[in-house]
């Protein structure tokens, strides 16, 4: 199993690589890309932890390729981290470039891989990619994600937190998009629903929604979500993983190419197996409350998406 990381060297992309270094099954190959020079000096760091996970790192003219080429999946942090004042649309023209690029040597490299994009604005880049494989004649809807695990951590821990059952132990599904409003978490598909307020619930959602300019703030201009996205990052990667190994039962909310209907990518819960996505499954029944936000939402959520379209015309 080869694992390659896009972005290895950055704020998400280091701790994203130690976890997988961490947590890969014993033999596999992980690789780590980044234009920065000292990217091999991170492979040579992780190399040092006693795991049965072989890490080399690349960078240079030659690098992106050498990383991709083989990869059974592929994990994309690269990009511009948010600033304060910044929204995820406003990343569109700093990042597009980046993850074009990177799309193009994966489908040449690693035809075949399960692609996890990190790279914001989410909801805009899954699209471009989509594109870049369809133009190289590669593109398969069971193997192109958008992670958007980080709205579901953030989701479980607030919802955890007032419901008072502990941190870890609860499941809130969120589907939707990787942005704002179009970010819907589930509360009434989790436990203890019945014991909170309509009130707290809509404010519980729209801090989920903001969450991440929350962290921007917070940090003050040092930057944006680095280690909860990359535990969320990792912990999804590694999800593919247990599926691509043939582990039962391997479900994860993602932004994908799915059945839902209601945009061509949409995040909604998978089965994930040998091929990828061996399932998409349905979003299950909604409130009132979340029924209206995910119809007043879809206007946005296309329009992301028509952005990455129209960007690769």
């Amino acid at each position: 199993m080869k694992v390659t990381v896009l972005g290895a060297a950055g704020g998400i992309g280091q701790p994203l690589s130690l976890i997988l270094k961490s947590k890969l099954p014993a033999g596999s190959d992980l690789a780590l890309y980044d234009v920065a020079k000292f990217t091999p000096g991170v492979a040579v760091d992780l190399s040092h932890i006693p795991s049965d996970v072989n890490v080399e790192g690349f960078t240079g003219d030659d690098g992106l390729e050498k990383a991709v080429t083989g990869a059974d999946v592929v994990v994309v942090p690269a990009g511009m981290a948010r600033k304060p004042g910044m929204d995820r649309s406003d990343l569109f023209k700093f990042n597009a470039d980046i993850v074009k690029s990177l799309a193009e040597a994966i489908a040449k490299y690693a035809p075949k891989a399960c692609v996890a994009i990190i790279t914001n604005p989410v909801n805009t880049m899954v699209p471009i990619v989509k594109e870049v494989f369809v133009k190289a004649g590669c593109y398969d809807a069971n193997k192109l994600f958008g992670v958007t695990s980080l709205d579901i951590l953030r989701s479980e821990t607030f919802w955890a937190d007032k419901t008072g059952y502990s941190r870890g132990s609860l499941v809130v599904p969120v589907i939707g998009g990787h942005s704002g409003t179009t970010i819907l978490p589930l509360f009434s598909q989790s436990i203890g629903y019945s014991e909170v307020s309509s009130a707290d619930i809509e404010a519980l959602t729209v801090r989920v929604q903001n969450a991440g300019t929350e962290v921007v703030e917070a940090k003050a201009g040092a930057g944006s979500a680095t280690l909860s996205m990359a535990v969320a990052g990792a912990g999804f990667a590694l999800k593919i993983v247990d599926g691509l190994i043939g582990k039962p039962g391997v479900v994860a909310c993602a932004y994908v190419n799915g059945n839902t209907g209601y945009a061509d990518f949409f995040a909604q819960p998978v089965l994930l197996g040998k091929n990828g996505v061996e399932k998409f499954m349905p979003i299950g029944k909604l409130s009132d409350y979340e029924q209206k936000n995910l119809e007043s939402m879809l206007s946005t959520l296309r329009a992301d998406i028509q952005q990455g379209v129209d960007f690769m015309k």
